[in-house]
């Protein structure tokens, strides 16, 4: 029952992180600046997430090798950043509650990851639905 509420957790953080991704994406398009490193992180997220869900919740997924291999890299990337965020952050805070739960799930995302990139047989997680 832990777990179950831990994995529900996790991807709904994914989903928050998502959506501050896509707000702060639209935003910036709109003042003309520069969008790249925020589309690779949101499309890390999308693929994490993805990820999650195809473990825990069998939806389907598609995605490259080199597109998760990507993807792990930007998340590992996050990292040091949100954990220096954590440290910083007042015990007890509900910032302090959402890096917590940010970090968990993108930690669970990268080892998923790298379950994946491990197995020779890489098909086996990929949904193929446009055969």
């Amino acid at each position: 029952m832990v777990f179950n509420h831990k994995m529900k957790q996790s991807i709904e953080s994914m989903q928050s992180t998502l959506r501050k991704l896509e707000n702060s994406k639209n935003q910036m398009m709109q003042k003309g600046a520069s969008t790249t490193l925020v589309s690779k992180r949101l499309q890390a997220i999308e693929i994490g997430l993805a990820l999650l869900e195809y473990r825990w919740d069998s939806k389907p997924f598609q995605s490259s090798r080199e597109e998760i291999m990507a993807a792990r890299e930007v998340l590992d990337g996050l990292m040091p950043s949100l954990e220096n965020m954590y440290e910083k952050s007042k015990p007890g805070s509900p910032q302090r509650t959402l890096l917590e739960r940010r970090i968990r799930a993108i930690e669970l995302s990268i080892e998923v990851m790298k379950v994946i990139l491990n197995d020779s047989t890489i098909d086996k997680f990929i949904d193929n639905t446009e055969e």
